[in-house]
């Protein structure tokens, strides 16, 4: 079954301890697109300016991901700049250039209105509701946010949140957004918001899952001897996470146990190079011998 995704396509400019490069292609509906490649096709909404390279969009369509989505826009692409330092669980964030993404109105070509797996990647409450909007009869619906719109952009956050299945976020965010310190309280707060489970990221302590009918489930990271660039690495688990539900046609708890556990696989790939060099080294068999011996990795 087929992911639609709407989000950010961009170039990045990124500094760790393991190097520096400059202007590389990054974005959340990029990196989740890749990921969500290995499991289901992708259907991409997004802006781009003149500025975008051909190289890259072809890139993404060697993966099956559908760009008709894809609006250009006279202008520059979105640009972000980070370093990372220390245990790099966060980036310092040197520049941000909205760009054309400043005045994307998302819209989704006809033959996108019937997609029944949906991602709500980064981005204002009220755009991600511009897009449900559009959809016909979305069977299992996705969101990301971050700390600006908590902060910016409660009140549309809260509607929004009644209109998804799933919400994935950070330990920072689930806290900022729920005003509990405790992670457990946090997600339980956060499913009384609206969705039917959510998903809590803790870096490299892995991630977390709380449903409404009570279900508990925390898995920790992939042990890479090396991370040398975390950027994407929260886009590239949802879009294991999500391109696997989507590929079984399913989203119950088992189904999403095993789905985190995937995300998590396609994140600790990711993070072994910048940009997006790590995924395309990646094969089909090398993503499911790291799954098994994740597997391995976590059972008794």
């Amino acid at each position: 079954m087929t992911v639609l995704v709407v989000g950010t396509m961009a170039f990045d400019s990124v500094e760790t301890p393991f190097g520096k490069v400059d202007h590389v292609l990054g974005g959340s509906a990029t990196y989740f697109s890749y990921s969500a490649s290995f499991f289901s096709p992708v259907r991409l909404v997004s802006v781009i300016g003149n500025d975008f390279r051909q190289a890259d969009l072809d890139l993404l369509k060697q993966r099956s991901v559908d760009l008709a989505g894809v609006q250009k826009a006279a202008g520059k692409t979105f640009s972000w700049s980070g370093k990372y330092e220390g245990d790099m669980n966060s980036a310092q964030t040197l520049d941000v250039n909205l760009n054309v993404y400043g005045d994307f109105k998302p819209q989704l070509p006809q033959a996108y209105k019937d997609s029944r797996f949906v991602f709500l990647a980064n981005g204002s409450p009220a755009s991600q509701m511009m897009v449900l909007d559009q959809v016909a009869k979305p069977e299992f619906v996705v969101a990301d946010t971050m700390n600006l719109w908590i902060e910016t952009s409660q009140a549309d956050l809260r509607r929004l949140l009644t209109r998804i299945d799933a919400l994935i976020l950070n330990d920072g965010e689930a806290r900022m957004l729920a005003r509990e310190q405790n992670l457990v309280a946090a997600g339980e707060k956060v499913l009384t918001m609206g969705p039917r489970l959510v998903i809590i990221k803790k870096g490299e302590h892995g991630s977390f899952l709380l449903t409404r009918d009570g279900t508990r489930f925390a898995i920790p990271a992939f042990p890479v001897p090396v991370v040398k660039d975390p950027t994407g690495a929260g886009d590239s688990f949802a879009g294991g996470v999500v391109g696997f539900l989507a590929r079984e046609g399913a989203h119950d708890d088992a189904t999403v146990r095993r789905a985190m556990v995937y995300g998590t696989v396609m994140a600790s790939f990711v993070v072994e190079d910048f940009s997006l060099e790590a995924f395309k080294r990646l094969s089909a068999e090398g993503m499911k011998r790291r799954y098994d011996q994740f597997v391995k990795f976590i059972s008794l």
